[in-house]
């Protein structure tokens, strides 16, 4: 067959700890080493393996090592993984213990593939897998037959991917190889767009799913859509399957997927509209495309999808929140009835409840904050309502607070209790639910439509006229952050952009100055905001 590379040969093996030894030669698999033996972690798996390298100064290697693999995946999605990366060579499956080894054709696209999945956990059949160097150099196989099935994927797999690039004339195609038959690009729609539905809430859900490479966001006909592209067509069939109908939020942001006649998307920028996250490299661009411009923009033109349900009524907060709803069973995500958080790796020494509801109140009604008494770097955050918990989990996860990067899951608690009568508590557990300072009380409040992820671009509004540019930049500097740019509106001076020079600066600010007293009853109000200056 024309294109395919006639001397890759694929292994199969099942239930053996040949290949996690050092060149290992008793049996038909020999793997090439030049690099010296050792044992190496990934990330979140403490689990050791002979031959592969702990040092963080391992060499990089064509050839990759996956584990964690679930039970019934195929050769083809293993191989599915390197695709968006470079071509793949070779194979080699230790279905017995979950594990494979791939090797690519260049370093460069090895490196690649390692450094993008070190950010973004990569998903088959739902299952998170583990990415890392082999401390092997290269594969080598024979042609046993128990080899036929892994070396009939990958010759199929560069059959496909030979013919896509004669078509496209280049010779590295943009998307990788539609192994399901279908295109590897979604087009989605959210109807009832009650919350607002970020790029990276999507990619969150969908990579479950699968690698996902690329999210383009926009909003036609009054809906809010984005196109999404896999590394292959069977991952998408998979999410369209299982997500299609979905509501994202209770009662809420209901998901309508189809196939695009898309077969790549061409990404320009990386910012909070579209992201290509293979290419991290892309400028965030001068100004963010909106509304129907966005389609322009990337040159695209999407067909309409037929059969799609009406919108639902708009629910209030508190009926989103009571309505039985349909949930996805991701991990990951919010049960009906878990409003509670936990939030872990704290600086015990700075953090107290009141920067906790400050800082989630962006997201949602805080009810109360525990610090936990005997690991004070641990606390749990009761919002209003499991929607409003999902956001503050999907938008704060990861965010630097007081110099450390906080972790935000959902806690197995279902509230917060308050402390017994005589109970020593020290302050660490506050009940805020009757708080003024709440953002969204009023149902349908205009603040649902403001609500961004973390940037260091802060806005300011309920400024009195009496207060000027020098006296905010002064206030803002006072948080030991570093005021970078400051604009009044121009067409409304009660309201204003600063800018800091941090993400981690922008969120303290915002913590010590969102309600500071500006004088004349005005008192500040602070929020992230998706522009920039």
């Amino acid at each position: 067959m024309d294109g395919i590379v006639q001397d890759i040969t694929v292994g199969t093996k099942r239930g053996s700890d040949e290949l996690l030894s050092a060149c290992a030669t008793n049996g038909p698999y020999i793997m090439s080493n030049s690099t010296p033996s050792g044992e190496y972690t990934n990330g979140n798996d403490s689990k050791k393996f002979k031959g592969e390298n702990r040092i963080s100064g391992i060499m990089p290697s064509r050839v990759i090592h996956i584990r964690k693999l679930p039970n019934d995946v195929t050769e083809a999605e293993v191989i599915s993984l390197g695709l968006p990366f470079g071509k793949v060579t070779n194979l080699l499956m230790l279905k017995g213990k979950n594990q494979a080894f791939i090797e690519m054709n260049t370093e460069e696209a090895a490196n690649t593939m390692v450094s993008y999945y070190g950010t973004v956990t990569p998903y088959l059949r739902s299952h998170p897998v583990y990415i890392q160097y082999s401390n092997h150099k290269e594969l080598k196989t024979d042609n046993s037959p128990n080899q036929a099935r892994a070396q009939a994927a990958l010759q199929a797999v560069n059959a496909v991917q030979s013919a896509n690039m004669a078509i496209a004339g280049t010779g590295v195609p943009d998307t990788a190889v539609n192994l399901a038959g279908q295109s590897p690009v979604l087009r989605i729609i959210v109807e009832n767009l009650f919350y607002p539905v970020t790029l990276d809430v999507l990619h969150q859900i969908f990579s479950k799913f699968g690698t996902v490479l690329k999210i383009i966001t926009f909003t036609k006909n009054n809906q809010f859509q984005a196109l999404l592209q896999y590394a292959d067509g069977s991952c998408a069939q998979h999410a369209k399957l299982a997500l299609d109908g979905q509501n994202i939020y209770n009662a809420c942001c209901t998901l309508r997927i189809d196939f695009s006649k898309l077969t790549s998307l061409n990404v320009k920028y990386n910012n909070d509209k579209s992201r290509d996250y293979t290419r991290p490299d892309l400028p965030s661009g001068d100004s963010q495309p909106t509304l129907d411009q966005t389609m322009a923009a990337f040159g695209l033109s999407v067909p309409g999808v037929h059969g799609a349900l009406a919108p639902l009524g708009m629910p209030s907060a508190a009926a989103a929140a009571a309505a039985a709803a349909s949930r996805m069973g991701i991990p990951g995500f919010a049960s009906a009835a878990n409003a509670v958080l936990l939030v872990s790796n704290l600086n015990p020494e700075r953090v107290t409840p009141q920067c906790l509801f400050i800082l989630f109140g962006v997201y949602g009604d805080v009810q109360r904050v525990k610090i936990l008494f005997n690991k004070k770097e641990n606390a749990l955050v009761q919002m209003f309502d499991c929607t409003q918990a999902q956001l503050a989990m999907s938008h704060l996860n990861g965010q630097r607070l007081h110099g450390k990067a906080m972790r935000v899951t959902m806690s197995k608690h279902q509230t917060v209790q308050l402390p017994r009568e005589g109970q020593e508590d020290q302050g660490l557990t506050k009940d805020y639910s009757s708080s003024p300072l709440h953002r969204f009380k009023k149902p349908g409040s205009k603040n649902f439509q403001n609500i961004f992820p973390p940037s260091a671009t802060l806005h300011l509004s309920n400024i009195p006229p009496s207060v000027t540019e020098e006296d905010l930049k002064m206030l803002f500097s006072s948080t030991t952050g570093m005021v970078k740019a400051f604009k009044f509106f121009q067409k409304d001076r009660k309201m204003a952009l600063i800018q800091m020079s941090s993400v981690e600066e922008a969120i303290q600010a915002l913590i010590d100055l969102h309600n500071h007293d500006l004088g004349e009853n005005h008192h500040l109000r602070v929020s992230f905001s998706k522009s920039t200056i």
